[in-house]
C-alpha cells in the first residue's frame, strides 16, 4: 500500500485530486472523515489495513434571491465565467443581511440559474476570490466544484496573475518596486486592515511598475504575489502614496483636488488583466478589462494638463 506512513489530508488528496486539502482538512477537523470509525487530526499517519471513510455534506440550499443585473461578461464556457465587475458592486453579502439582494452574487444566480458551485456556501456560490466594492475589473466564477476547486488550488499556488492598474498620490520613487509588509486587522479600527507584524498579520507581497509620473500623482501597473484584503491600498498608503480616490486609507485633501479639478470621485484601482490556464487546457489564457470611463478620462485629462516636466 503506498499510502502507508502518509499523513491523512495527504492520502485523500491523492484520492480526490478534484478537492482542495484546504476543503478536505476542513472535513476532517470537522468529522466527516473517520479512520477505522475513529475521528483523527489531518497529520494522523496511515497504516496499513486502515479504513478511510468520507461523508462528503449535501450542498445547503440557496438562501439567496436571484435578481437581474447588467453584467459585463468577458468569458464564459462550462467551468467558468469571468466578469469585469463594476465599481460599487458587492461581490457577495455580508453578515447580517447587508447587501443580501444587491450582491454580484444575485446577478449571478439569475445569469447562471443552478450552474454555480456550492463550495463557497450559501452566501458565496460560486465565488473563488473577490474584489472589493469600490474596485473594478476581473473576476471568476466557478460553475460547478470541480472547476471551483480547481481554480482554488490555482490562487492558492499562487500560479494565477492578477494585474492591476491605480493612481497612486505624490512621485512614485523607484520605478520598480515590492512591497513586502505583512498586514492585519487596525488595532485602532478593526473595519481596517493595516500593515502590522507578521505575528499579527499575514505575509503580504505587492510588486510594482511606474507607467507615468504626473505633476502630483504616479500611475502604476500593480501585481499581487498574495490576496489580502485592502492589500493594494494599504500598502501604498503605508509607504505615503494613498490612492486616488480611497476614502478609508486615502488623504481627504487629495481626493477633494482631484474630484473638483478631474471630477475622479471613485477609487482609482482597477483589475485590468487575469493571466491563468483554463481547467483542461495546457497554455495560459490571457484575460483584459480596459479601464473604466472615469478612469480613462483622468488619465487624459492629467496627460493634457497636468504632465510632469
Amino acid at each position: 500500500m503506498a499510502e502507508v506512513g502518509l499523513r491523512l489530508d495527504k492520502v485523500i488528496k491523492g484520492k480526490f485530486a478534484g478537492y482542495t486539502r484546504n476543503y478536505l482538512q476542513k472535513l476532517i477537523d470537522e468529522g466527516a472523515v473517520k479512520l477505522n470509525g475513529k475521528s483523527v487530526k489531518a497529520g494522523h499517519k496511515v497504516k496499513s489495513g486502515d479504513v478511510i471513510d468520507i461523508i462528503f455534506p449535501a450542498a445547503k440550499p440557496l438562501g439567496l434571491k436571484p435578481r437581474k443585473m447588467n453584467l459585463d461578461v468577458v468569458y464564459e464556457d462550462q467551468d467558468l465565467i469571468i466578469l469585469n465587475k463594476r465599481e460599487g458592486v458587492v461581490v457577495h453579502p455580508g453578515q447580517g443581511g447587508a447587501h443580501e439582494h444587491d450582491s454580484l452574487v444575485n446577478g449571478l444566480l439569475a445569469f447562471c440559474g443552478g450552474s454555480l458551485s456550492g463550495i463557497g456556501g450559501v452566501m458565496r456560490p460560486g465565488i473563488v476570490h473577490r474584489l472589493d466594492k469600490d474596485t473594478s475589473g476581473l473576476i471568476v466564477v466557478a460553475k460547478h466544484d470541480l472547476s471551483h476547486q480547481y481554480l482554488a488550488d490555482l490562487f492558492k499556488e499562487r500560479k494565477v496573475n492578477k494585474t492591476y492598474y491605480a493612481l497612486v498620490g505624490g512621485l512614485l520613487l523607484p520605478d520598480q518596486g515590492v512591497i513586502d509588509s505583512p498586514i492585519g486587522r487596525s488595532r485602532c479600527d478593526r473595519k481596517k486592515m493595516a500593515v502590522t507584524s507578521l505575528d499579527r498579520g499575514r505575509s503580504a507581497v505587492t510588486q510594482y511598475k511606474v507607467l507615468k509620473h504626473f505633476k502630483d500623482c504616479t500611475y502604476v501597473m500593480v501585481r499581487l504575489v498574495t490576496g489580502r484584503t485592502h492589500q493594494i491600498r494599504v500598502h501604498f498608503a503605508a509607504i505615503g502614496h494613498p490612492l486616488i480616490g480611497d476614502k478609508i486609507y486615502g488623504k481627504p485633501a487629495l481626493n477633494k483636488k482631484f474630484a473638483h479639478d478631474y471630477g475622479q470621485t471613485r477609487l482609482f484601482l482597477h483589475a485590468g488583466m487575469l493571466e491563468f490556464v483554463l481547467p483542461g487546457q495546457k497554455k495560459t489564457t490571457v484575460f483584459k478589462a480596459p479601464l473604466p470611463s472615469q478612469l480613462e478620462r483622468t488619465l487624459k485629462l492629467l496627460n493634457s494638463k497636468n504632465k510632469a516636466k
